[in-house]
């Protein structure tokens, strides 16, 4: 995490028109981490790497394929991997980005998981990284509230002991991608021009917030029994609900739709915000530090996103 804090204080006296007592009951959200001008999502996702590779007990040198869930990648070319592979030093792995918004974690263990069963790889590292303050108007109340930066990592191993993964599901609806976009960036508005930035077309939008609040709701719903019918699991039997982190009414919502205990939810929303891809990999790293998580514990990790996007894993830790 980037050691800048933000809070919704800060918002404030920054002239946002809002409150610390107005963000927290609509989001739960108390602060934030927003990365220094100079640093980029693969110096983010370095750091988590390092990390992830010491609890490995690995090295650079060891890794096969480096994969990067992104969607503020350092350049749109080379690959924020790229970046990663040289800052790692690790010229031996392949490397690419994964762009699926806030389930880009997930859909980078889906990857991973192919390749290592079909052994094409044996080692891999997935990285989510996201500098999603560069992405916000900071004036618009309704989304800069919600986003910080941050980076999480895990190496993937073939094998046949340790943590497990039970398996990955993901989903995409292109149709309603509209719902939470940038429309500025791409070919569309290529080149950027002084108008696609007067009408703020390189800022994050998103629709009506109670519709992208069910729409989401309903996904997350489905990406948890999925995992668990898919596994032949009891939803009471999940140790703990580690979700992308968006929003504490929403998960509030869900634990009663689903008669799960709202202290099965690990949050960390509160003190980080929406990191996008980032969110679900940081709190389950610091779920595991925290010794929250205990050998053989089953943890769902749902996840939603722009594109529309969606998914979830089960973990056998």
């Amino acid at each position: 995490m980037p050691p800048k804090v933000l809070t919704n204080n800060d918002l404030q006296e920054m002239g946002l028109d809002t409150t610390d007592e107005w963000i927290v009951q609509r989001t739960g959200i108390s602060e934030r981490r927003i990365a220094e001008p100079d640093v980029t999502a693969s110096d983010l996702g370095y750091e988590a790497a390092i990390q992830a590779l010491d609890m490995a007990e690995m090295t650079a040198v060891d890794l096969d394929l480096i994969i990067l869930a992104t969607i503020t990648p350092d350049t749109c070319c080379p690959s924020a991997a790229n970046w990663l592979q040289a800052r790692l030093n690790a010229p031996q792995a392949v490397t690419f980005d994964v762009t699926a918004a806030c389930s880009g974690f997930i859909f980078g263990l889906n990857v991973a998981e192919q390749y290592l069963k079909n052994k094409t790889f044996k080692h891999i590292l997935v990285v989510a990284s996201e500098v999603m303050s560069r992405t916000l108007n900071w004036k618009d109340r309704n989304t800069c509230i919600l986003w910080g930066d941050g980076a999480g990592a895990a190496v993937l191993t073939l094998g046949d002991e340790g943590s497990e993964i039970l398996s990955t599901h993901i989903h995409t609806d292109g149709a309603n991608g509209q719902d939470l976009l940038m429309p500025g960036g791409g070919s569309k508005t290529t080149p950027i021009s002084h108008e696609s930035v007067d009408k703020g077309l390189h800022y994050l939008n998103m629709v009506e917030a109670s519709l992208s609040f069910r729409v989401a709701v309903r996904y997350f719903v489905e990406s948890i029994k999925e995992a668990a019918g898919f596994n032949d699991v009891n939803i009471e039997d999940i140790n703990w609900i580690i979700p992308h982190q968006a929003n504490l009414r929403m998960f509030q919502y869900i634990s009663k739709s689903l008669n799960i205990p709202f202290e099965k939810f690990y949050l960390t929303l509160q003190k980080y915000g929406n990191i996008s891809s980032a969110s679900c990999a940081i709190s389950l790293d610091e779920a595991v530090r925290d010794q929250s998580i205990k050998k053989n514990d089953l943890i769902c990790l749902p996840v939603f996103g722009g594109g529309l996007t969606w998914g979830s894993a089960l973990i056998r830790w």
